[in-house]
C-alpha cells in the first residue's frame, strides 16, 4: 500500500538564498525599512533572515570577489495583492531614516508611478528585490504613443527612460531640452510635470545648481488641485516640491 510519504507531493517551499557581500550594511538598510531579523549569523558563515509583513528573505554568503555595485548579484521576486501600499511603507521609512528617498546607487528604491504594477527595492549587497502586483496585466503599458505631440510627447519619452531604462541622465537631458523647445505653447500642467521632473532628476544626479530656477518656474504656473495631483503622480517623491508649493493653489 502506498501512503502519501512515498509519494512527491505538489506542496513544496521554496525560499531563495540570496547572496550577502555586505551584511552589516544589508542588516541595516532592512532595519531601517521595518523588517525584523529572526535570525542573524555572521560565523563560521554568513546567513541572514529578514522578515516584513508575511515574507522573508534569507541570505547567505557570497561569492569571493562579489562586488555590490555591479548589481550582479541576486535577487528575486515578491507577489503581492497591491504594492502601492508597498512603496510608500519604504518610501515613508527611507525618509525618516534618511531625510529622503533613496532613489540613486546602491541601496535605493525605484520610482513608482500611480497605477504602476511593479517596483523595486536594490539592497546594500547588490540583490535586486521586485514587487510584483499577482494579476498584473500581460500587456503591460511602455508609452512611446505616436499620438503625442510637443511637450506630452517628452514627457512620455523621459519617463521611458527614466522608469524602464534606468538612465535619469537622459532623462534629464531630455526634459532639459523639451522646456527650452516645447514649454511655449504646452499647457500648464505639462510644464509643471517636466519641471517637477527635472527638480527630482537634478537632486537625485547631484546636480541642484539650477533647481531654484526650476522651483521659481512651478511656483509661477497656475494649477488646480487636480492638476497638481497630476503632477505629483509624475514623480517618485512628491516632498521634493514642496518648497516650491507652500502656497494654496490659486
Amino acid at each position: 500500500m502506498t501512503t502519501n510519504e512515498d509519494r512527491v507531493q505538489p506542496n513544496e517551499t521554496t525560499v531563495p538564498l540570496l547572496p550577502c557581500p555586505a551584511p552589516e550594511e544589508t542588516l541595516a538598510f532592512w532595519r531601517a525599512l521595518g523588517f525584523t531579523v529572526p535570525f542573524e549569523q555572521m560565523r563560521p558563515y554568513v546567513y541572514l533572515v529578514v522578515q516584513f509583513s508575511g515574507f522573508a528573505l534569507h541570505y547567505g554568503p557570497a561569492p569571493r570577489g562579489l562586488d555590490p555595485a555591479k548589481e550582479q548579484t541576486g535577487g528575486c521576486l515578491v507577489m503581492v495583492d497591491a504594492v502601492a501600499p508597498y512603496h510608500a511603507a519604504f518610501a515613508d521609512a527611507m525618509r525618516s531614516a534618511h531625510g529622503r528617498v533613496l532613489v540613486k546607487g546602491l541601496p535605493r528604491l525605484t520610482r513608482y508611478r500611480a497605477g504602476a504594477s511593479r517596483f523595486s527595492v536594490v539592497d546594500p549587497s547588490g540583490n535586486t528585490i521586485v514587487f510584483i502586483q499577482r494579476d498584473e496585466p500581460k500587456d503591460l503599458e511602455y508609452g512611446g504613443s505616436s499620438d503625442l505631440e510637443g511637450l506630452a510627447r517628452v514627457l512620455d519619452n523621459a519617463r521611458i527612460l527614466r522608469e524602464f531604462k534606468m538612465d535619469d541622465r537622459a532623462a534629464y537631458r531630455a526634459l532639459d531640452s523639451g522646456m527650452r523647445r516645447r514649454a511655449e505653447d504646452a499647457p500648464a500642467v505639462e510644464q509643471a510635470t517636466a519641471l517637477a521632473g527635472l527638480i527630482e532628476l537634478s537632486i537625485a544626479l547631484g546636480k541642484t545648481d539650477r533647481v531654484p530656477e526650476w522651483g521659481a518656474r512651478l511656483r509661477a504656473l497656475t494649477l488646480t488641485e487636480e492638476e497638481r495631483t497630476q503632477v505629483r503622480a509624475y514623480v517618485a517623491d512628491p516632498v521634493v516640491l514642496e518648497p516650491w508649493w507652500s502656497d494654496p493653489p490659486r
